[in-house]
């Protein structure tokens, strides 16, 4: 044994009585022990080795010290010039808590330069985060650099694409045992148990002693017993960089019982074994994290006797990682034009609790305000985009600009200025990759005296500031055109996508930006007189349709609005596949759906039916991505 593995054994062998754990899965620490962390980490953020102090950074944060990082690290940002370097704060940062930093890593990834590629897109991958996921799928699809394509098969997965999943696996076999090293530290992380005998395959050619460590580390965050001793093993190895490893892994693994090891290993002569320790002892003293399969459904809204209605909601993703619901409150009735304002709940865990509900339009209408969209522009500030009604005859949109994050708005400007009827559903706005905003509106003179609507586009090409009206409208028989939806497709051109009274969803085609539009077709899609959501998943690419999957001929709007399905399109929606319902109960009605993508989860809002006409609350919906893309139940 040598000199050092001596002194190492010697070092964990003095026990320090600090730490108890209880049956909850997290630990408790002393004060004695939880200072020791925080002066680790609080030396390690500003030591002198730049990747050690990220660590300590990162340590901070999990521990719920997010703000001293922020105050330390967000000063050094624009002084750094070192594409890598700045992956690692931005990154550090994000995880702190401002999420407007991952625009460095994805402008990293996007650009020319590929020396700081792969930590861009490792650090995306750390901080669940990918954008519009168009510089993440290029990285994956490209076969020069296939370090790269591991980090951004983890990025993507984590996300919820199944083919970066299964690449991911294949590369266990591969032969260089750097690439199996970085495969099974990903599937550790982002993997299931499914991985453990993939995983377990591979050991025996293992014969390096940090590459099993790895494999061993992985296998105990997969929740593998063997896996589990052999990392507690190997927070006494003779190599610092397997005490580092097993260290960060115990957070993984939420190994408790290594707890006092950790703590006898803040000491160690290694500063990242040290800086890893400190982060995970307090890491486990926290709560863990929920389960990233849960599925999260609440009533945030649920209707009363003064307030019977709740509808036409967006739900957005603040800069902070909270979450903003904006929703339609109507008073007195349900009906589409009695009094009601638009109203926002805040939630910090991700929808699980919510807290007061605060106004965030005020009725300026003789009607009512109503049908909200938030979005963040490409400038970073928020918009508020709603209805104002003020008669059958008169209803406008109009937008609102905060620059505090939705804490408060900006002066409303007119959105929709030639006179009429103008529908914008809720959670509708577009911005396109040239920057234009789109918003879709589907306009009659008088919605009592003509109950015919078209579909067109309002275009703004400066942020917002002014608008003008499409000069082309999409059309259809019965009542029309109505409750239009856009999406921008990969060959440039936009899909509209109507509500109609013919059984089916339609859809136009617009090849100069939503300016003027081809004569409306099926979807290929039956559904009844409701509005459909359309989006693309950024992990994938794909396209995600939300709609009432069904049609009764003869009946009012052609049947109800139940089930609520989700189906998924690889062809820009010439067919749809992995058809799901995400609500089924035929005694109640499911409509006006928002949708958006934060990290590795599709965020829903939308109306659920009480007894009685009228009667609607509004709920809250958040599911993995990747449960869109399991267990096929029909056939489109």
């Amino acid at each position: 044994m040598s000199t050092s593995h001596r002194c190492l054994v010697a070092l964990f062998s003095l026990a320090i009585p600090s730490v108890s754990v209880h049956a909850t899965d997290t630990i408790r620490l002393d004060d004695t022990v939880r200072d020791k962390c925080l002066m680790v980490l609080r030396n390690g953020l500003r030591g002198d080795d730049f990747w050690p102090s990220i660590h300590a950074a990162e340590g901070l944060t999990s521990g719920g010290y997010g703000k001293e990082v922020i105050e330390y690290l967000k000063p050094t940002l624009p002084h750094e010039e070192d594409d890598q370097r700045r992956c690692g704060i931005s990154r550090e940062l994000v995880r702190a808590g401002q999420r407007g930093n991952a625009s460095v890593m994805l402008s990293i990834l996007a650009g020319d330069d590929e020396y700081g590629h792969v930590h861009a897109a490792e650090s995306l991958y750390k901080v669940v985060e990918i954008g519009d996921g168009v510089a993440m799928r290029r990285a994956f699809h490209q076969d020069d650099n296939l370090r790269l394509k591991l980090m951004a098969a983890a990025a993507l997965g984590r996300c919820g694409h199944p083919e970066a999943l299964q690449f991911l696996r294949s590369t266990l076999q591969h032969a260089d045992p750097e690439i199996l090293r970085i495969a099974a530290w990903i599937l550790g992380r982002i993997g299931n148990s499914s991985d453990i005998p993939r995983l377990k395959k591979e050991l025996p050619r293992c014969e390096e002693t940090l590459l099993r460590a790895y494999l061993h580390h992985s296998l105990a965050a997969l929740g593998d017993s063997d896996g589990a001793n052999a990392l507690a093993a190997n927070l006494g190895n003779e190599d610092g960089a397997v005490r580092t490893y097993a260290a960060t892994f115990a957070g993984d693994a939420r190994s408790i019982e290594v707890a006092d090891s950790l703590t006898r290993m803040l000491d160690d002569p290694h500063a990242d074994a040290a800086i890893r320790a400190a982060q995970t002892l307090l890491f486990l003293s926290r709560p863990a994290a929920p389960d990233s399969d849960e599925d999260v459904s609440i009533v945030v809204y649920p209707s009363t006797t003064q307030n019977p209605r709740y509808t036409e909601g967006s739900v957005f993703p603040l800069s902070d990682g909270a979450l903003l619901f904006a929703a339609t409150e109507f008073q007195g009735t349900g009906s589409d034009f009695a009094k009601a304002h638009i109203v926002g709940r805040r939630s910090v865990d991700g929808g699980r609790t919510w807290g007061e509900s605060r106004v965030l339009q005020k009725n300026t209408g003789g009607m009512n305000v109503m049908s909200v969209t938030l979005r963040r522009l490409s400038s970073g500030h928020v918009a508020m985009f709603y209805l104002q009604k003020n008669s059958p005859e008169d209803l406008d949109l109009f937008v609102r600009l905060s620059m505090d994050e939705a804490m408060t708005f900006g002066e409303p400007k007119l959105v929709t200025a030639d006179a009429g009827y103008h529908v914008v559903n809720n959670d509708r706005i577009v911005q396109l990759s040239t920057g234009r905003l789109l918003a879709p509106a589907a306009s009659t003179p008088d919605v009592h005296k003509v109950n015919h609507f078209v579909s067109h586009c309002y275009l703004s090409d400066d942020a917002g500031q002014t608008w003008r009206d499409g000069s082309g409208h999409v059309d259809a028989p019965k009542r029309g055109a109505m409750e239009p939806e856009v999406i921008e497709l990969t060959d440039g051109r936009v899909m509209m996508i109507v509500r109609t009274q013919l059984g089916y969803i339609g859809r136009s085609y617009s090849a100069d930006g939503g300016d003027t539009w081809t004569e409306m077709q099926s979807l290929g899609v039956k559904a009844p007189e409701a509005p459909a959501t359309l989006r693309r998943v950024p992990a994938t690419g794909d396209l995600l349709l939300v709609w009432n999957n069904t049609f009764t001929a003869g009946a009012g709007h052609g049947g109800k609005r139940t089930p609520l399905t989700a189906a998924i399109s690889s062809d820009e929606g010439a067919s749809w596949r992995h058809v799901k319902n995400l609500e089924s109960d035929p005694g109640r009605t499911y409509s006006y759906t928002s949708l958006v993508f934060d990290r590795d989860r599709a965020v829903m809002s939308y109306w659920d039916s009480g007894e009685g006409n009228g009667i609607l609350s509004c709920r809250f919906r958040s599911l993995p991505v990747i449960w869109f893309y399991q267990q096929e139940t029909a056939d489109q």
